[in-house]
């Protein structure tokens, strides 16, 4: 089946006692088993699994082209669990633009743990062979990265990291090109992550993480680190989830469509210095973005030609585009990320530029969305 269609009904047959067409929430903790040790159809605590879970991480699965998937309370809690494949002093190499929170689970919790970190450059290939150690056993990719929209070459990366004499493990997070524009496992990955709470929800509604695979002993590993750490999602959460991702095909083509025609706004204005997007001729790594991506997407950052308290009128002015966190809802969101989304990162090498500003583009009338940030601008 083609995309579209496994939106729609991956993971997700009639109800055979009934008929609904819908994913039933299954709001249960336990289940009655047909003698010891004979729970029915495999069901006998819900934090193991869920009817509407299993659901859901079996679309996920179809979507990103894989064999397993797992659901998780948060994006975090996938990251967190992701990262508890590895043993104390093992090293991994993230990139030097990642989501504030990853930043902070890294470097500030689990570095106690006897984890090591370094943080490269992963648009450059070389960067990332040169940054490989002896002890390498995970590299983290975000692409595009957040806030920077920075462009990996999943491929070259790929050949690269399974080519070092550990093997290690390569994950992408691809919670900005959703799978419906990037499927990082066919591009050499071994594990895709997601925040399901931007794209794939859709609707600003729920909070979820994902995390998906081909491996089968991957898989076995990362099953039983979910059941034994449990950080796993609600069964109402699942269902939002399913019921976001029926439309996450027309929902990113939307997004794309509306982002693109902010871009050519934006590239146009007197007071904004830069735009970042990876389908315009400006980025640096179009070219990789354009044969590894569907569309660009609906993420866009640029930096205004007044500096930091320009930016922060400008963040403040909007109308249209709420003033908050998080990315990847209908509607469109505005925010400061040296100040918000990567306050963490303050002090650190990734650092965010204070001028820079992030829009989520929702799916509102692009006209409408457009004369709201030239108003907004007129303030910078």
């Amino acid at each position: 089946m083609k995309f579209e269609t496994l939106a729609i009904h991956a993971g997700q047959e009639p109800d055979p006692n009934n008929g609904a067409v819908m994913t039933p929430v299954y709001f249960t903790s336990t289940y009655m088993q047909d003698g010891v040790g004979k729970p029915r159809q495999g069901y006998e605590y819900s934090r193991t699994m869920n009817p509407t879970r299993k659901a859901l991480q079996e679309c996920l699965a179809a979507l990103e082209g894989g064999s397993y998937g797992l659901a998780f309370s948060s994006g975090l809690a996938a990251t967190d669990t992701i990262l508890r494949l590895l043993n104390s002093d093992d090293h991994v190499l993230a990139g030097n633009d990642v989501y504030g929170g990853t930043f902070r689970l890294f470097d500030k919790i689990l570095r106690r743990f006897n984890l090591d970190f370094t943080f490269a450059d992963t648009t450059d290939p070389e960067s990332v062979a040169e940054a490989l150690t002896p002890s390498t056993r995970l590299v983290w990719l975000e692409t595009p990265t957040n806030p920077y929209l920075r462009i990996t070459d999943i491929c070259a990366v790929a050949e690269i990291v399974h080519a070092h004499a550990n093997k290690p493990l390569l994950v992408v997070d691809n919670t900005f090109a959703t799978p419906y524009l990037q499927r990082p496992l066919e591009l050499g990955a071994d594990i895709v992550v997601h925040s399901m709470t931007k794209y794939l929800g859709g609707h600003s509604d729920v909070v979820g993480g994902a995390a998906i695979v081909k491996d089968k002993e991957l898989a076995d590993k990362l099953y039983f680190l979910q059941n034994a750490v449990g950080a796993v999602p609600g069964p109402m959460d699942c269902f939002l989830v399913l019921r976001g991702i029926k439309t996450l095909p027309l929902r990113m083509e939307r997004h794309f469509e509306n982002a693109t025609a902010v871009v050519e706004f934006l590239a146009g204005h007197p007071k904004v210095k830069k735009v970042i997007y990876p389908f315009h001729a400006s980025h640096p790594q179009q070219r990789i973005a354009t044969r590894q991506m569907k569309n660009g997407g609906g993420m866009i950052s640029f930096i205004v030609t007044g500096g930091k308290e320009a930016a922060l009128r400008v963040v403040e002015a909007t109308k249209i585009f709420a003033l908050a966190e998080s990315l990847g809802g209908v509607e469109s969101l505005i925010e400061l990320p040296a100040a918000m989304t990567h306050l963490s990162v303050s002090g650190s090498p990734l650092e965010v530029n204070p001028a820079l500003i992030r829009l989520s583009v929702g799916i509102e009338n692009k006209d409408d969305l457009i004369e709201d940030l030239k108003q907004a601008l007129e303030q910078a």
